[in-house]
């Protein structure tokens, strides 16, 4: 790899920043769920998220095939530091931070994701030679990944903080007397503003050599955004398989964001701590993925190895259904971890080989929509008051299985045109 360098300063920087990123994720759903008790006003809030994040993905994805990758890194990082210091400042002033700036920083982090990952790959599309991108995503998820393990069981902590109660059921009992407070939102929201530096700082200072030249559209945002659709209208295989592959990452963010936080404390009565720890194994899950994923599957074409993994989704998710135990929980998000990892690397390890890297951000688009469009009905229906109401939540994984279900007919009607696809030189 020519851009070994670059590569190496990029996925640095994703991982600090995402550290802490992860850990205010899982705090403001626990706040929500555990200290207001209100988890219907939380999945209001997700679902009205997700509904901007539809005009903000076809948007950011224009910026992407427009603007050099690095400084839109540069922006996201920037941007997420002034908001959250600012938050954190008002809530050391006021001792606490006001319902509706945990929603900001909440809305803002779904925001940065929304461009940050899409930004992600098509960057390291663009530094990687073709016959590396399988390389390069299974890096990308292994780093990331391994960030996630880390700001799972820092999140554990923070969230809880360390007693003799919790030591003691951990089976750790010998070290009682270690006493750590549980961390304030703005706490951990001041933590996270400092790694966004950190990462800045990083990423200024990556230098490359895109492998091939960028082709720049200039035309309007509406021309650019047609152009994708255009393209996707050519080679509908390529929507078909891109649309219903995102299936297991549609429900698995609901899951993690939404309903895992309600299951927990209502169907498991369980603490923040449980929430945290499962959190944690759905990314040792994923980490493992990465680096076996393709191993694995060294000798399943790309889309029968999808199948197989949204098979595994299905299973894993109605096993909550039938179970009440912390233990099953972190199983499962173990095993949603290789699942949806697996499958991200598969299927776009599959578009990087059939969609140009000039044209990669407005099709990416295309299919952020319609996964935007997907988790805004399924929020919206998750964030009726009947799926808090005492354990009912295990009913939304009954409907999230039932999702992924019908995601899988498209990609065996089309397996044969799929696995044979090859698209028109450019």
């Amino acid at each position: 790899m020519k851009n070994k360098k670059a590569l190496t300063l990029l996925f640095t920087a994703n991982a600090i920043s995402g550290f802490a990123q992860g850990i205010s994720m899982l705090a403001i759903p626990w706040y929500f769920a555990d200290v207001l008790h209100d988890s219907a006003s939380f999945g209001i809030i997700y679902s009205i998220t997700t509904l901007a994040t539809l005009f903000w993905g076809l948007y950011s994805g224009t910026l992407i095939d427009r603007f050099p990758r690095k400084n839109i890194f540069l922006a996201l990082c920037a941007s997420g530091f002034i908001i959250l210091t600012t938050v954190a400042s008002i809530g050391y002033y006021l001792g606490e931070v006001p319902t509706i700036l945990v929603a900001l920083v909440f809305c803002a982090t779904i925001f940065n994701y929304n461009m940050h990952y899409p930004n992600l790959y098509a960057f390291g599309q663009e530094i990687t030679e073709k016959e590396n991108y399988g390389k390069t995503n299974s890096l990308i998820e292994i780093i990331g990944q391994s960030t996630s393990v880390l700001s799972g069981a820092f999140a554990a902590l923070l969230l809880t903080g360390i007693n003799n109660e919790l030591l003691n059921s951990l089976g750790l009992d010998f070290i009682a007397g270690l006493s750590i407070k549980p961390w304030k939102l703005h706490e951990i929201f001041l933590l996270d503003a400092c790694t966004y530096v950190v990462a800045f700082s990083l990423i200024w200072f990556i230098k490359y050599t895109p492998v091939k030249p960028k082709i720049i559209d200039t035309g309007s945002i509406a021309t650019r955004l047609k152009q994708g659709l255009i393209f996707l209208k050519k080679y509908p295989l390529l929507f078909y398989f891109g649309t219903a592959s995102f299936a297991i990452f549609v429900v698995l963010l609901i899951h993690v964001h939404q309903l895992m936080p309600i299951y927990v404390n209502n169907h498991l009565k369980a603490s923040g701590g449980i929430y945290a720890i499962a959190e944690m194994t759905y990314a040792l899950g994923a980490l493992l993925a990465g680096i076996g994923i393709r191993w694995v599957f060294k000798n399943t074409n790309s889309v029968k190895a999808i199948i197989i993994l949204m098979i595994a989704s299905i299973i894993a998710f109605e096993l909550l259904v039938v179970t009440k135990s912390p233990y099953i929980l972190s199983f499962v998000c173990f095993v949603l971890g290789i699942s949806n990892a697996g499958s991200r690397i598969l299927r776009i390890t599959y578009l990087f080989n059939h969609i140009p890297n000039h044209i990669i951000g407005r099709t990416g688009s295309v299919f952020q929509a319609l996964n935007i469009l997907s988790r805004f009905l399924l929020i919206s229906i998750f964030a009726i008051p009947f799926f808090g109401f005492n354990n009912n939540i295990i009913y939304a994984y009954i409907i999230g299985g039932l999702f992924i279900l019908a995601s899988i007919i498209p990609l065996t009607i089309f397996y044969k045109k799929l696995i044979s696809f090859k698209i028109d030189e450019e």
